[in-house]
């Protein structure tokens, strides 16, 4: 049978186009949906359609996600037109939310240098920038080199761009990754002087750092003072102090922390006695780890894999005496 897209005289980008065109005039009834079409139009270099949609879909009732750009690749071939197409977006939300969103992707690009370029000119053309359109710039370069991460700090106070909280916690956290205590004491302090409100990443952070630096004890004052100010912990920061206590060979003390926070959150019971449990196996200190598993049973936890297996084997050699 004969293929009827041979028998067009007209050019296949052309048809591409047509496709796209028509494609892109569907009403969209989904964020993700208006991502398929801004990224479709993109592709095929149709910028009116991502002008019209980008300032549809805000009236429609959907915002931009991480994945509005996704056309965008690390060629960067499309983002002269993609600003161009911005530059022409009503002032407000739409606009605003578009910068946002192409910065978060060539924040992901790994495209530092034309991220914040993106967002010197959200500021150049008094679009809204704020913390918010930094953050995903400081969240990709804190990963790589915290140093980066300080200087973008300093460009957005060059620009009036004030950081906020979440601003600083990428920063505080790659210093205490690191165990570079004093830098990230000068960013508790920078926080403190710019009257920064800590949250439960802040202490996640804080606690890291007293771990890395063999103060647990540091650390546990600082979990006893998010218990007092009724701030909620994150799983990550009680998995901090029992794998400090663990490498320093305190088993027992780590068993005692588990136990003493135990019964608040059954999902952060969960996470902490399983996570002892498994480095006490690893670590082949068999008495203490028996003794966690027979404390998740008691309490009604779930064990599953490994852990099920050990007790399994276990209970077997019990039954054999």
């Amino acid at each position: 049978m004969l293929n009827p897209l041979k028998t067009l005289k007209f050019p296949l980008p052309l048809l591409r186009r047509t496709l796209t065109l028509s494609f892109s005039s569907q009403p969209p009834t989904t964020a993700h949906h208006c991502d398929d079409l801004i990224n479709a139009a993109g592709r095929s270099g149709d910028f009116s359609a991502v002008r019209r949609l980008l300032t549809n879909r805000w009236r429609d009732g959907f915002f931009n996600t991480k994945f509005t750009f996704n056309f965008i690749t690390s060629d960067l071939n499309a983002l002269e037109e993609t600003l161009q197409t911005l530059k022409y977006l009503e002032k407000g939300f739409a606009k605003k939310g578009a910068y946002d969103s192409l910065i978060a992707r060539l924040s992901k690009l790994d495209r530092t240098r034309h991220a914040l370029r993106v967002a010197q000119i959200m500021v150049s053309e008094n679009v809204g920038a704020n913390a918010m359109s930094f953050n995903p710039i400081l969240n990709y370069v804190s990963r790589k080199n915290t140093d980066e991460a300080v200087r973008v700090l300093e460009m957005m106070r060059g620009m009036k761009v004030l950081p906020d909280v979440t601003s600083y916690n990428y920063v505080l956290t790659a210093y205490c990754c690191d165990g570079k205590i004093e830098e990230a004491v000068r960013v508790v302090d920078e926080m403190d002087e710019n009257g920064i409100v800590y949250d439960s990443r802040t202490y996640d952070a804080l606690v890291l750092g007293a771990c890395k630096a063999k103060r647990v004890d540091g650390g546990l004052m600082l979990l006893r003072r998010m218990v007092d100010e009724g701030i909620s912990t994150l799983y990550s920061t009680h998995i901090h102090v029992i794998n400090a206590l663990l490498k320093m060979g305190f088993y027992g003390q780590a068993v005692e922390f588990v136990l003493i926070y135990a019964g608040r959150d059954k999902a952060l019971d969960h996470e902490c006695f399983g996570v002892l449990a498994r480095r006490l196996i690893s670590l082949k200190r068999f008495d203490e780890a028996k003794l966690v598993l027979e404390e998740m049973r008691s309490r009604g936890l779930e064990i599953g894999g490994k852990l099920a297996e050990a007790i399994q084997i276990w209970d077997g050699n019990s039954g054999t005496k």
